[in-house]
């Protein structure tokens, strides 16, 4: 465990991963609802070992591996970058149940190579993740402030979100 600036950043394992992305997700709906009230978001950020980013004229779109088909119609790049990426995403995805962090990382070398730039980024390896596992960074200043502020109903929302959190951390 990390703690920098007031977030505290940890690997965190779980057994089953679509049972983690479901209570993930939920913590995260409801801390960003009490966020667009109270102006604060104690998760600032999620990293599971396959998601992999790539850059085009808007920013970094984050996306899992197996799910480029969904993201490829919403990516700003030239037609031969698209192509590019396409089949090296198509390969990852058909041996997605046997693929490692150190496999999508040297795929990723490889694309970005092929493209001749680093346009795609995959931090899962460098940070020490492997399957079944996430990275999550939590602002406890934050969760400390919603804490001292919520009441009724949104303290009932925060603390079923704390308790989805407190599942895995």
């Amino acid at each position: 465990m990390r703690y920098v600036g007031g977030t505290v950043s940890r690997i965190i394992r779980f057994e089953d991963e679509e049972e983690f992305i479901e209570d993930i997700d939920f913590a995260l709906e409801r801390f960003s609802y009490l966020a667009t009230k109270y102006g604060h978001n104690p998760v600032e950020g999620v990293i599971l070992w396959d998601y992999v980013g790539v850059q085009d004229e808007e920013g970094v779109k984050v996306f899992r591996i197996g799910e480029f088909p969904f993201v490829e119609g919403t990516l700003k790049l030239d037609l031969d970058r698209i192509r590019i990426l396409e089949q090296y995403f198509d390969e990852m995805e058909s041996r997605r149940d046997e693929l490692t962090v150190e496999e999508i990382n040297y795929f990723v070398e490889m694309l970005n190579e092929a493209l001749g730039e680093e346009r795609v980024y995959y931090d899962a390896y460098s940070l020490g993740l492997d399957r079944n596992t996430a990275y999550i960074i939590i602002n406890l200043v934050a969760l400390n402030y919603l804490e001292g502020v919520l009441e009724g109903k949104d303290r009932e929302i925060f603390e079923e979100a704390v308790e989805a959190l407190l599942k895995y951390v």
